[in-house]
């Protein structure tokens, strides 16, 4: 068991813990020794989670997609616990579409969970956090917030907006004392390719060799990801514990190896363009 970094028994509330890395966190969580506020759609899929707790544990229904129950379940938390020292904004899901193949309704309802839900999860936890000056926001984004690939456009779109939305809140919330991570996955072993994953009923001809195969890439994946969510938990509970917690935290090797070759065609496109790039400025000495 790694040493704990938190000994003042930090407050853990997380989102999206019935399965995957939700759960392993809030396992872990545990485990350390921490309290952790375990929270699900169905509260039957992760009370196991709690057994032998005690009051370290606290197990609530949370939709974060319903407003009532996300300001009810805060609420509850600080009741419980007298605060929430660390959010964990877990909860979210894929969706397998050409952009040509999306369905407006499942578009809408993906932006609801993966972005506006964290959004308001955070609103709600925020006040709190500033009243105490500390705490540490934690966001569970992706590899697929930093680079696109075909078939998880609308995957893609939420996760950029959340990449957008936490660095904006870093820069808002450090002279308060609250820190923020956004935590970058690739494959990991969890439901997202498989059981969790919604998939357009749309199939258009003309992307059957790019969007279609990679649908049918994804899903063989279920199963067989290289990522631990066991051992990303770990990390994301030794980053918060840090002295100089990340900004981005990159989880996997996959991760690491697409993340860099990225940086290096983007710098490689800006130093291609780079004159053109500059010519769009008012000359020097123009009024």
């Amino acid at each position: 068991m790694p040493e704990n970094p938190h000994p003042d028994n930090t407050v853990w509330f997380i989102t999206g813990c019935s399965t995957g890395l939700g759960r392993a966190l809030a396992s872990a969580v545990l485990g350390r020794g921490l309290r952790a506020v375990v929270t699900a759609r169905d509260p039957a899929q992760v009370a196991d989670l709690a057994a032998g707790h005690g009051d370290r544990a606290l197990v609530l229904p949370l939709d974060v997609t319903d407003h009532a129950q996300v300001v009810d379940a805060v609420k509850q938390a600080e009741s419980a616990f007298g605060r929430i020292d660390v959010l964990v904004n877990n909860a979210g899901y894929g969706y397998l579409a050409a952009v040509e193949e999306g369905e407006d309704d499942e578009i809408r309802k993906l932006f609801d969970t993966n972005v506006f839900g964290l959004a308001d999860v955070t609103r709600a936890v925020l006040p709190g956090m500033r009243a105490r000056r500390g705490g540490h926001v934690v966001t569970v984004s992706s590899l697929g917030g930093l680079a696109a690939f075909g078939a998880t456009g609308y995957y893609h779109a939420t996760k950029f907006a959340v990449e957008g939305l936490s660095e904006s809140l870093a820069a808002e919330v450090a002279p308060l004392g609250i820190k923020v991570t956004i935590v970058e996955p690739a494959a990991f072993r969890t439901n997202w390719s498989g059981p969790s994953m919604r998939q357009s009923a749309i199939h258009i001809d003309d992307y059957a060799e790019t969007a279609g195969a990679r649908r049918a890439a994804t899903t063989a994946t279920y199963g067989h990801q290289p990522g631990d969510p066991v051992r990303a938990a770990e990390a994301v509970i030794d980053a918060v514990g840090a002295e100089e917690p990340p900004l981005r935290l990159l989880l996997g090797k996959a991760a690491y190896d697409i993340a860099t070759a990225r940086l290096g065609t983007l710098r490689s496109t800006f130093d291609t363009w780079r004159e053109t790039t500059l010519g769009a400025d008012f000359p020097e000495g123009a009024p």
